[in-house]
């Protein structure tokens, strides 16, 4: 999914993967779904802050390969790259701590180029037990510049600019965009 680059974007990213990890059989108050919506939130704020570029979106991608999630935040930016290795965060900042909970709560996770536009993107992956295999459902295959160039077999969102509420997955009376009622 494609989202505009700003705090409202990086929220409607969060929601809509937590929403997507309920319909595959985590729901909400799952470690599973939180601990992705937490890495995702992290991703897309990094996105917004650090990889905006005047006009451009980032763009989200959540697969499940056998028994692993991924989650992808692809933004324009290739040459605003995190720090390696992660410094300590200065004990009187409230910035700097995000990466270091990703590093904390994923399996792995790193940082590719984009290899057909500039860019980057960086990608957290989440291996839920064995045995546990949530309901999916079959989706449009996306943008082949992502998870597909890895080579895994993969589910993800449609690849598509627009959200209905219905996509969503929410009740009318339940569903607010920018803090806002429709």
């Amino acid at each position: 999914m494609r989202f505009t680059s700003t705090p409202r974007g990086a929220r409607l990213a969060r929601r809509l993967v937590s929403h997507r990890l309920n319909d595959w059989g985590h729901p909400y108050a799952t470690p599973v779904n939180e601990t992705l919506a937490l890495i995702t939130a992290e991703f897309t704020a990094n996105a917004v802050r650090h990889g905006h570029v005047p006009g451009r979106d980032f763009h989200v991608r959540l697969t499940l390969t056998e028994d692993t999630f991924r989650i992808e935040v692809t933004d324009t930016r290739a040459e605003k790259q995190p720090p390696s290795p992660l410094p300590a965060p200065d004990s009187a900042s409230e910035f700097g701590r995000g990466l270091l909970l990703v590093a904390a709560l994923a399996d792995d996770w790193g940082i590719t180029p984009r290899p057909t536009a500039p860019g980057k993107t960086v990608w957290a992956e989440l291996r839920v037990p064995t045995g546990v295999r949530p309901h999916t459902h079959a989706a449009a295959p996306g943008p082949a510049d992502s998870a597909s160039a890895h080579r895994h077999n993969t589910e993800s969102f449609p690849a598509t600019s627009s959200l209905r509420r219905g996509d969503l997955g929410l009740r009318p009376e339940a569903a607010t965009y920018g803090d806002r009622r429709p």
